[in-house]
């Protein structure tokens, strides 16, 4: 086999900073000037006084824009080139050019704040009309193929495969690990009750919020490999999985004698491409050892989250994306893009914020055949594993 095919889903149907007291006036004059909007001129639906956008390329430092926006201006700039050509200039004098649409997008990513509020930046003083269609337009380009597979990506041949085996392994000793699988439940306003497409219901969690149940695999250093956002939060973890082609792609290198597998939770199915927690295993046994061992490598997915969540702050639970499922996945699927993009460029882990009400619905996953050829294959694997390594 010459190449392994991306698997990476369709989307359904900082720290604080110090500056110069120049740097810190100039920012304060600019925030007051954009404040003198005539608000009171909206109010009467008279066409507002908006001043001259500020560039924030030129008037924040290297910190502050980070801060902002999550990437480097270097980082920026080469998505901003990437996308030009993409998006076609509007005629318009109001229109925003591609900057400022890249620009805007990321700072509604990195902050989650809703779109009035971004709006009134600094950064982007444009109307909401603006931002909004900013995010579409940003958000379609970059869910497009071409650049979903530039930034996410499962191996595709067999030397990108040992080499993410490579890393698990000179980390935590044990050989064949692709990657960790979890699912994370993103918040978002609840659709109409009756809307043919979205109903209502199916979006309400087991914790009894509106939500998508994301699936994510991650590699040793918190690289995503592969991300669906396609599934309401009702869905069960095993269900999306068993719908992934990841998965299938796995099962397929199994038949043909390759040992290559993901470690999840017990939420999962066990096979011998998906190895899980081994249930009910004695004290001090070798079986107990693996589960150590499984769980202190299984937080490498926790931890990718937590990243990705930290640093993209609209995916928190209770920033909660205001969008309808199709266009919250397209933002999620762009979150997940940037945070690669992050990593890529060797860009520290932002300060993590406490977002614990998203992973580990704590749902077992019950074989409903244990005498499935699949299982016992996955049991093999385990006593393999657990033979070799841990007794």
């Amino acid at each position: 086999m010459t190449s392994i095919s991306c698997a990476l889903s369709r989307p359904l149907l900082t720290s604080g900073y110090e500056a110069d007291e120049s740097h810190t006036i100039q920012r304060c004059e600019l925030s007051g000037k954009l404040n003198a909007i005539d608000l009171n001129a909206e109010e009467q639906n008279i066409a507002p006084r908006f001043y001259k956008k500020q560039d924030p390329f030129a008037v924040l430092t290297d910190i502050e824009f980070k801060k902002e926006f999550r990437l480097t201006k270097n980082m920026a700039t080469e998505l901003i080139h990437q996308l030009s050509p993409m998006l076609q200039e509007e005629s318009r004098r109001s229109a925003l050019n591609t900057k400022m649409k890249v620009l805007v997008t990321l700072h509604f990513i990195a902050n989650g704040s809703y779109q009035q509020v971004i709006g009134r930046n600094i950064f982007a003083a444009v109307s909401q009309p603006s931002v909004s269609r900013s995010i579409t337009d940003i958000t379609d380009v970059l869910n497009t193929r071409q650049q979903l597979d530039m930034f996410v990506k499962f191996p595709r041949n067999f030397q990108e495969l040992r080499q993410i085996q490579q890393g698990f392994y000179e980390k935590f000793g044990l050989p064949g690990i692709v990657g960790c699988i979890d699912c994370t439940q993103v918040a978002i306003v609840a659709p109409h009750t009756n809307d043919p497409l979205y109903p209502e219901h199916i979006y309400v969690n087991r914790k009894g919020y509106h939500s998508i149940n994301v699936q994510l695999i991650c590699d040793v250093n918190c690289r995503i490999l592969n991300v669906s956002a396609q599934f309401p939060g009702s869905t069960h973890d095993a269900y999306i999985w068993q719908n992934s082609d990841v998965n299938g792609l796995l099962q397929e290198l199994t038949n043909r004698g390759h040992t290559s597998y993901l470690l999840g939770d017990s939420g999962y199915p066990l096979r011998p491409w998906l190895l899980t927690p081994i249930p009910n295993a004695a004290p001090g046994s070798a079986e107990e050892r693996y589960n150590n061992t499984h769980r202190r490598i299984r937080a490498t997915i926790e931890r990718c989250n937590g990243i990705l969540k930290s640093r993209f702050r609209c995916m928190l639970k209770h920033r909660v994306l205001h969008y309808l499922p199709e266009r919250a996945a397209k933002i999620i699927n762009v979150c997940v893009m940037m945070h690669n993009f992050c990593i890529d460029n060797q860009l520290p882990p932002p300060e993590l914020v406490e977002d614990m009400d998203d992973l580990g619905m704590d749902v077992v996953f019950n074989e409903p055949n244990l005498l499935n050829n699949a299982y016992l294959a996955g049991r093999r694997q385990q006593e393999r594993i657990v033979q070799q390594h841990f007794t």
